[in-house]
């Protein structure tokens, strides 16, 4: 076997046989989605905290790498706003720097992910956790935009003494914003409202006239145009552009390597992983829509290492977290994109926007940019999956709430974890109320069991025995369980058959338990004989030395050599 078997781009594989045709259709596909990528990372760039040429410094390396590499032939790559919440509080504890650490740290989880072969375990985590946390986030990227869509401001003390109106600047908790907002309604600015309000309009209403074109571009040249013709020849004023608070540079930087130390790495190391989470289930998430929408198949542990290496490049150049982008990527599928060549061109074509046409974006409104991210974040709400999950069973529910709660009030790392912990909990409560014990002091149909030779008369269970079935894993939740109903258990037979069968595991805890049992029965005179166990069971209890205990005798392949060995033991 390959040593790198779980390494298999597909660029490489639909190379082969690549014509003239499958060329021209990624070429068209790739300009569009490019074309398509340069509002959003322009909006998601600045909505997380940095110039906004690092959005489309993103766009351009991860989204190459991630096609260069990926495990998806459609998947487009670049910054989203799942991270725009994420990357703004790392900004505001640890500056830029730590930022680069993070996304650094991020990129190496997500190929150990990927090396390590858990592509498919990524997929595992509950649906209600997803919706929970993108339905949070919607809500916090929606809730940092009021102030842009208002044109909020606040007084502060200029150069020369003088009192000067500013942006609003804003606590970074989801209540201390809206606090915030309502103690400064009284400055909203009109003509920023009205440019949110009908940006937000012409995004909502494109689709109508056209399904090419996204709403976004429109949006943005139609108003930018509108508000440069009202603030030189109307003599509008108040309006925010990018220009107003930015500097843009339209150059790539160069590459700058972090200066990384211990105390860094392990301050940042629960905020990498939370990064390299939910970067790792957006982008298989989106490559799976793919998959059903192409009848493809991707490679989830490629695509990860693809992720992995774009999120270690993208920060050395002063790029943001990247990962799998949904919309983008059914944008290149709707326009016929065939292999990953069609991503690549998508990031040459943001690449040439960058180095000739930059020094246009100063004069996109601010409100403008605000109207699209409003947008994104009702797309990404999915409100109606939401209200759908609400009739779920309540551990669903609860599952829900908590993690959409914590992402909106706390952060998506506090969400993530408490999300996990309380799933892990609810789906091991679920397996303890599958599991059941039960008692049999009379007889055993045999015509109900899968373990004994089939007889016409039922199997009598001779004085002095008892049988105990457990039905299900035997592991620490349910060995407790087993213990306390032997406890309040008042009577002594001479032999206690544990019947084993249906227990298709047993871990460290219930091993410990069993032996416990064992060795209070032979302290009160009591053998205790094993029937039916399981092979891989069997090997479980071999390994851990505890047949010795009980003897080989006692151990029987099915219930009716179980019978007759107890029989033997209560006559001797």
């Amino acid at each position: 076997m390959n040593a790198f078997d779980f390494f298999k781009p597909k660029l490489f594989t639909t190379l082969k046989g690549y014509r003239k045709e499958l060329f021209t259709a990624d070429l068209m596909a790739g300009v569009i989605v490019g074309i398509v990528a340069l509002p959003l990372a322009i909006a998601f760039g600045i909505a997380s905290g940095v110039s906004p040429e690092k959005g489309i410094i993103t766009a351009i390396i991860a989204g190459f790498i991630i096609s260069l590499l990926g495990g998806s032939k459609v998947q487009i790559g670049g910054p989203t706003g799942a991270f725009i919440v994420i990357i703004y509080g790392i900004i505001q504890q640890y500056g830029e720097a730590g930022l680069i650490v993070a996304t650094l740290m991020a990129g190496v989880i997500l190929i150990l992910l990927g090396a390590l072969k858990l592509g498919a375990v990524i997929k595992f985590i509950p649906y209600p956790i997803i919706v929970g946390f993108t339905s949070g986030i919607a809500v916090t990227i929606f809730t940092t935009q009021i102030a842009d869509v208002l044109g909020l401001q606040q007084e502060a003390i200029g150069i020369d003494g003088s009192a000067i109106m500013i942006p609003l600047k804003t606590p970074g908790d989801f209540l201390g914003k809206w606090a915030c907002y309502m103690q400064h309604l009284q400055s909203i600015q009109p003509w920023t409202a009205v440019v949110s309000i009908v940006s937000i309009i012409i995004i909502a209403i494109t689709p109508r006239f056209s399904k090419k074109i996204p709403g976004s571009l429109v949006a943005i040249v139609l108003v930018t145009l509108a508000v440069w013709l009202l603030k030189t020849y109307a003599g509008v004023e108040g309006i925010d552009t990018i220009g107003d608070r930015f500097s843009i540079k339209a150059e790539l930087p160069d590459a700058v390597v972090p200066d990384l130390n211990w105390e860094a790495i392990r301050s940042l190391f629960p905020v990498a992983l939370t990064i390299a989470v939910l970067g790792a289930i957006e982008s298989l998430l989106s490559a799976a829509v793919a998959d059903g929408v192409i009848g493809d198949r991707h490679d989830s542990n490629t695509e990860l290492i693809a992720q992995g290496v774009a999120n270690m490049v993208t920060p050395l150049f002063g790029g943001i977290p990247a990962t799998g982008a949904i919309a983008r990527t059914m944008a290149n599928i709707n326009n016929g994109g065939k292999t990953p060549v069609a991503g690549m061109v998508h990031a040459v074509v943001l690449l040439l926007i960058l180095l000739l046409l930059m020094p246009l974006a100063q004069y996109i409104p601010m409100g403008c940019l605000a109207g699209v991210l409003v947008i994104v974040a009702y797309n990404m709400s999915g409100w109606r999956t939401f209200k759908a999950l609400l009739r779920n069973p309540k551990s669903d529910v609860s599952v829900l709430l908590v993690t959409f709660f914590l992402t909106v009030i706390f952060d998506l790392t506090v969400a993530i974890e408490v999300g996990l912990l309380i799933a892990c909990v609810l789906f091991m409560r679920r397996v303890m109320e599958t599991t059941e014990i039960s008692v049999i002091k009379d007889e055993i149909d045999p015509n109900t069991e899968t373990d004994a030779a089939l007889h016409e008369e039922h199997l009598m269970i001779p004085e002095g025995v008892e049988v105990y079935e457990i039905n299900g894993p035997y592991f620490f939740g349910i060995a407790t369980k087993f213990e306390e109903m032997m406890s309040q258990m008042g009577d002594r037979p001479k032999v206690r058959i544990i019947r084993m069968r249906k227990v298709p595991f047993i871990d460290s805890t219930g091993i410990h338990n069993l032996e416990n049992f064992c060795l209070m029965s032979q302290k009160e005179g009591i053998t205790v004989v094993l029937s039916g166990v399981r092979d891989n069971v069997h090997r479980v209890l071999a390994k851990s030395g505890f047949y010795p205990l009980i003897g080989e005798e006692n151990i029987c392949a099915n219930i009716n050599d179980a019978l007759y060995r107890a029989q033997d033991i209560v006559k001797a």
